[in-house]
């Protein structure tokens, strides 16, 4: 059933009007809900943007202010979405999650969120009413979007993405997949041959990517429609003015995220153990999971109690206040899509040390983190170690690090700054014979290049997405 509310096109002079689809948007939540609703909202502030999400997040944006009819409506696929989001909490809550499998019953329920959408709306995109659709999230490319063909029929623009997803696991890790029981991985591929996959990239006018692999991803025939945008971001007000995190001895780290084996926080605690007892370095680490018990009770074999602390689950909100207190992230994950915790340490000065696999390497630049090669676990380990030590024993270069962090974020990962991107895309989807939008891939800085200790790889240069 769709909201009884009646939604108002929104009206602008030499705006354009933009139907927002994201089906998860919550202000409350983390992860990709987040993402949807911080890129709507952000969007509303340069365009004429109008939100379609899903039922189950009514209240929340409620709560944020919005009026539901005006500037959102939802609708209610939970005929459908209910049992199977059912099944999925149902699995994520065993010894061993899937989350493959997880998004497998999400991509069952999109279709119908999608169909009610246009249910809803396919009268007023007929119209002309609707200069450009937009489906910012799901960000997993293997669910397709007929609404890009239906759009696409009656000439009117339809933007997918940023998609993301679809990291291999590293070699020498095959282990982690079988114990978090992602067997779907290997047959991923099928979703290609799934309806609609073909018809929602030939009929976008344009493809946001969220990573290099996600951009590998899409078919030659294709690629010229693709554009490079994390899907990660901070509000501009969460950028720290300015850094102050006192004296560098010791060094404080901090690790962010789910406590799971595919995080590496193992890697990190061995790592930072001889600096620890050395009194070289304190580390927090922040969240839950199913690991916790090991990971607390190798701190004890190392003897590091004092200097290697668990916080324990931390509430959104006062994430920033953790990292602002740390000098540098450590982010050891052998299989990280996005690592949207990377964009909020940048935002507090904080340094991300992070592997060479999936999204976080290119969030950081090399004037701005520390990038460790992906190599066997004592390699990891040894990498890790070396990274933390340049920073404890270099303090004019951790603080030069931080400032730039701050640049970095302010200028590239605020949702504003993402906004006033599309915001050019949508300009040129519609009058398209003006210079064609250029988003970088990796996004580079205009900062000199930080020196690397061994520890580090340079950072890969590949051409831009033009």
């Amino acid at each position: 059933m769709v909201s009884q509310s009646q939604s108002a096109v929104p009206r602008g002079p030499d705006r354009p009007r933009v139907l927002v689809l994201a089906e998860a948007a919550n202000p409350e939540w983390v992860s990709v809900p987040l993402v949807g609703w911080s890129l709507a909202r952000a969007l509303a502030r340069r365009v004429n943007a109008h939100l379609v999400t899903q039922v189950r997040n009514r209240d929340a944006i409620l709560r944020a202010g919005l009026v539901e009819g005006v500037d959102f409506t939802c609708i209610d696929s939970e005929v459908v979405a209910r049992p199977l989001n059912r099944i999925g909490a149902w699995i994520a809550g065993l010894k061993g999650r899937s989350f493959s499998t997880i998004t497998a019953l999400e991509t069952l329920a999109y279709y119908e969120f999608e169909r009610r959408a246009w249910k809803r709306f396919g009268s007023e995109i007929k119209r002309g009413e609707w200069d450009v659709v937009h489906r910012v999230t799901p960000l997993s490319p293997v669910m397709a979007s007929p609404m890009a063909a239906r759009c696409a029929r009656v000439g009117v623009p339809f933007v997918i993405g940023p998609l993301n997803g679809g990291v291999p696991w590293p070699k020498g890790f095959e282990a982690l997949a079988r114990e978090d029981r992602e067997w779907l991985t290997r047959v991923r591929s099928v979703h290609k041959y799934l309806p609609g996959h073909r018809s929602t990239r030939a009929r976008a006018a344009a493809i946001l990517v969220g990573s290099r692999t996600a951009h590998s991803e899409i078919s030659g025939r294709w690629r010229s429609k693709c554009f490079y945008m994390p899907e990660n971001g901070v509000e501009a007000e969460a950028v720290a003015t300015k850094v102050n995190k006192g004296p560098a001895r010791p060094l404080r780290a901090i690790f962010l995220g789910r406590l799971v084996p595919l995080k590496g926080v193992d890697l990190l605690i061995e790592a930072a153990a001889p600096l620890a007892r050395e009194g070289r370095i304190e580390v927090e680490i922040v969240g839950e999971g199913r690991q916790r018990q090991v990971l607390e009770e190798l701190v004890r074999r190392e003897k590091v109690e004092a200097q290697i602390k668990f916080a324990g689950w931390v509430d959104h909100a006062h994430v920033a206040e953790h990292l602002s207190r740390a000098h540098a992230l450590v982010l050891p994950s052998v299989r990280e899509f996005g690592g949207g915790v990377v964009v909020e340490s940048m935002a507090q000065g904080t340094v991300p040390i992070v592997l060479d696999h999936g999204g976080p390497p290119e969030l950081v630049s090399p004037a701005t983190g520390i990038v460790v090669r992906l190599g066997t676990r004592d390699e990891i380990i040894a990498g890790l170690r070396s990274a933390l030590l340049s920073l404890y024993e270099d303090r004019e270069r951790l603080a030069e690090l931080s400032a730039r962090c701050l640049e970095r974020a302010r200028t590239h990962f605020t949702w504003d700054a993402k906004a006033a991107r599309l915001a050019e895309l949508y300009d040129w989807i519609l009058a398209p014979s003006g210079r064609r939008p250029v988003f970088p891939m990796p996004i580079g800085d205009d900062l000199h290049t930080a020196a690397h200790t061994p520890a580090v790889t340079p950072h890969q240069r590949v051409p831009p997405l033009r």
